[in-house]
Parts: C-alpha cells; sequence; structure tokens
C-alpha cells in the first residue's frame, strides 16, 4: 500500500526489462534526416523548439531501416494532446478512448501520439488493469515515458523512436537487430501479450507476409492454442485487421500466411473451403495477385471488389444449388447474393456501403454471356462496366467460363463501331450444319465397313 501511496505521488521509474534504450547514432542505422517527410521533420522541430521531446515512431522508423519508403510518419511525444494542438493551427484532436492530435500540412497529415503507459504495476499482485477471463485487457488508456511507450508495443520492430536533431535511434528492445536479421519478435511473454490483444496474432500473420520476416519461434508457439481468442474480439475490428492485410500489396502472401498459422478461422474462415476447391483457389489467388500488382503500381483498389472475390464461390455454389433445386437463373442469382451476405455477417462484418457494388458486380456477371443485338452496348454503358469486367477477366483465368468470353469483351471494347457491328454479326450468324454421310448398308460408326 505504501509502495502504490509513493508511486502515485512522486510518479514511478520505467519498470521493465529492455526500459533503458541503446542509443544508436547514424553510422549504426544508416537513417539520415532528409529521408524524413517534410511535414514530420517540421512536427518533431516545432515540438523540441516548444521544449518537448519529439521523434519518428514504429512502421516509419522499421521501413526506413529496410530501405523501404514509409507510407505514413508517425510522431511520438511528451507533450499531451492539448498542448500539441496548441503548437500547430492545423491540427485537431480525435479519438475518445485515447485522444490523439492530426496535424494537417498541406495534403499530409501526420499522427501525433502522447507516450502511453499500458498501466502495467511493478508486480502481477499489483496490476490493476481491468481484462476479461481470457485475459484480454478492456483498457490501457494512460499516458506515460517514453519507455513506457516502449514497453506497450507489440514487436520489437516497432519499438524504435527516431531522433531528427541528432540523427540517433532509439532502440529499447533489439529491434534494429531483428530488422537486420529480418525476424519478427514479441515484446514481453507472448502468451500473456496475445492474451491482452488476440489481434496482435493476426498482426504478426500480417507484417511476417508484407516485410518477407519469419516469425520468431517463441513468438509463433502459442498461436495454434491462443486462435480461438480471436472469436472475443468485436467483428468490426477482425474487418479492419482483414482490410489492412488485403490492401497492404501482399495480399496473397498474408492469406496464405494466415491459412499456415491456422488463423483464418478468426478472420477468413471461408478460406477453408474456398481453398480446398481447385477452382476457388485459382480464382481467389488471381484476385489477390492483381490486387498486388495494382497497389505495387500506386493504382486504386476497391475493398468491396476484394470483398466481392471473396465471397463469389460461396454465391456461386449457393446460386447453382438454387437453380438445381428448381429455381430460375436469375431469381436463383439474387438469392445466393442475400444469403451469402447474410451469413458473413457473424464472421467478418463486412459494412453494408460495400453491398450495393458487390451486387452489382455480381449480377452483371450473366449478361456477360448475352451478345446479341443491343445488349452488349447497353452493359458498356453500366456504371460498374469496368469493376464487373474486370472481375469476369479473373473467372476466366481461374477456368470458370471460357477464356473466350473474356477475350471477345476485351476486343469489343478496342475497337470501332464497325469492328463492333461485325463482332455482333459474327457472334450472332447460325452456324452452318455439318452434312452427315449416309452410311452404307454394312458400314461402321467409323466409316469401315463391317465384317460380313
Amino acid at each position: 500500500m505504501i509502495r502504490r501511496i509513493i508511486n502515485k505521488v512522486f510518479g514511478r521509474k520505467p519498470r521493465a526489462p529492455g526500459s533503458g534504450a541503446q542509443i544508436l547514432p547514424l553510422a549504426a542505422h544508416g537513417i539520415r534526416r532528409d529521408q524524413l517527410d517534410d511535414c514530420a521533420l517540421k512536427v518533431c522541430e516545432t515540438l523540441a523548439q516548444a521544449g518537448y521531446k519529439g521523434y519518428l515512431v514504429g512502421g516509419a522508423v522499421r521501413d526506413l531501416l529496410l530501405g523501404k519508403t514509409p507510407k505514413d510518419f508517425d510522431v511520438a511525444t511528451d507533450a499531451t494532446p492539448e498542448e500539441v494542438r496548441r503548437l500547430f493551427r492545423r491540427s485537431r484532436i480525435i479519438g475518445r478512448r485515447f485522444q490523439i492530435v492530426h496535424v494537417m500540412c498541406g495534403r499530409e497529415t501526420i499522427e501525433v501520439t502522447t507516450f502511453r503507459s499500458n498501466g502495467q504495476k511493478e508486480t502481477e499482485e499489483e496490476d490493476e488493469r481491468p481484462t476479461d477471463e481470457h485475459g484480454r485487457l478492456l483498457s490501457d488508456n494512460v499516458f506515460g515515458s517514453m519507455a513506457d511507450d516502449a514497453a506497450r508495443r507489440d514487436f520489437t520492430i516497432n519499438a524504435l523512436y527516431y531522433d531528427p536533431a541528432r540523427e540517433e535511434v532509439h532502440d529499447y528492445f533489439g529491434g534494429v537487430a531483428d530488422c537486420k536479421k529480418r525476424v519478427l519478435r514479441m515484446i514481453g511473454d507472448p502468451d500473456t501479450r496475445f492474451r491482452e490483444d488476440p489481434v496482435r496474432m493476426l498482426r504478426a500473420a500480417r507484417f511476417a507476409a508484407k516485410l518477407d520476416f519469419h516469425i520468431d519461434p517463441d513468438t509463433r508457439r502459442p498461436v495454434a492454442t491462443l486462435a480461438p481468442l480471436l472469436a472475443n474480439i468485436p467483428r468490426a475490428r477482425i474487418f479492419d485487421e482483414a482490410l489492412k492485410l488485403l490492401l497492404s500489396g501482399h495480399a496473397l502472401r498474408g492469406v496464405h500466411q494466415l491459412r499456415a498459422e491456422g488463423l483464418h478461422h478468426g478472420m477468413l474462415p471461408l478460406l477453408d473451403t474456398i481453398l480446398d476447391d481447385s477452382t476457388g483457389e485459382r480464382f481467389i489467388n488471381a484476385a489477390l495477385k492483381t490486387t498486388d500488382s495494382r497497389i505495387a503500381q500506386d493504382k486504386p483498389a476497391s475493398p468491396a471488389f476484394l470483398f466481392g472475390t471473396l465471397l463469389w464461390p460461396q454465391v456461386l455454389q449457393r446460386w447453382h444449388a438454387l437453380e438445381s433445386a428448381g429455381e430460375k437463373p436469375q431469381p436463383a442469382l439474387f438469392l445466393a447474393m442475400d444469403e451469402v451476405l447474410d451469413a458473413q455477417r457473424s464472421q467478418l462484418a463486412i459494412p453494408r456501403r460495400y453491398d450495393g457494388m458487390m451486387k452489382e458486380i455480381w449480377a452483371l456477371q450473366p449478361r456477360f454471356e448475352q451478345r446479341g443485338g443491343q445488349r452488349p452496348y447497353r452493359l458498356l454503358e453500366h456504371p460498374r462496366f469496368r469493376a464487373a469486367y474486370d472481375f469476369l477477366l479473373l473467372r476466366a483465368e481461374s477456368g470458370e467460363v471460357a477464356t473466350e468470353l473474356g477475350e471477345w469483351w476485351t476486343r469489343f471494347q478496342e475497337v470501332d463501331e464497325a469492328g463492333r457491328a461485325d463482332m455482333l454479326q459474327a457472334d450472332s450468324s447460325p452456324k452452318p450444319r455439318r452434312k452427315r454421310k449416309r452410311k452404307k448398308p454394312g458400314e461402321a460408326a467409323g466409316g469401315e465397313t463391317q465384317p460380313a
């Protein structure tokens, strides 16, 4: 009790192992100031001039160490959100559970977070952090020191702080060495940390796929046992993590990494049925490969299109089942779409705002088979034609439909009006019937005369 009072009144020193940072000079890490985003650099300098600490943190430092260009530059500071807000005219405080500040520079936004602590006490007996019956943390929103902030992060490669003023990296848990060894290692006891937040298991699979790292054996060991804990996580969080994986630029590797770790049951349970079917597997692999290629080329990727591809094998299976039961093709397709979308609500919780686009893409697929009269022209004018056409090409690539169908629609878009008219005429022309040769008495089917 006395220790608790002293800690509350006078504060406490950073506890956990690794609380003392190794400070690495430029020669040891190679990250230069001029590699930083101008806006992130300006934020750090403004904080320093006001007497606060300002460090580039997390993924940006990791990516620079790996020779990659960071997509986002986040800053960590000892200033409170209100103090940060007062320093930057174009800024706003967001968040309810834990406030952060968005600082705007032109079209760029830098996320500035105050150092956080996980609220853990020096001994397990003193730990008053609220958890559920499985050990999942229900709240850890407490300000702390930089050492506290590093200790509450998940992996060593994400607990790195870069000081642009001195071009130094503060490394609390050997993250720089792990980057060089390309190993993903949990900070602290993996069993405890995964129980605190089971989503960390999904993050481990995503980072391993994205960075082409191998997961440290001690970090991987509890995953098989703890994977069922993902069922206790709100579906909205699972969806957010799934979206990050699918839009990471390494979705194909990430999905297979999920399945290898046995984590797809908690994120994408539909992978079991899809990847066990050769056509479904080819379709999903083609879709993910195309998405990864688009992201590598800085082209946009639609979440609705992506989830539409993941659900299509189930829609197709249900569509055929309803047809076999006597339902007409078009009503059967719409019934299948509704049933599959309703069923996935309890699995992945895809937001309803994506339903419209997915349904339009699916509903247009049978119309690609209709290549007579004015129907192809009307289909070309549909607002979702391009997305539906891309979807058709994936179906053709996987062998679900004939390759010729995709090629026909590709040519139909490329040729002029006269060429389109010729294509439609050729497609609608009656095919000449083969004349059957009358058999002579005693002649067999192969043209040979049967022996008498």
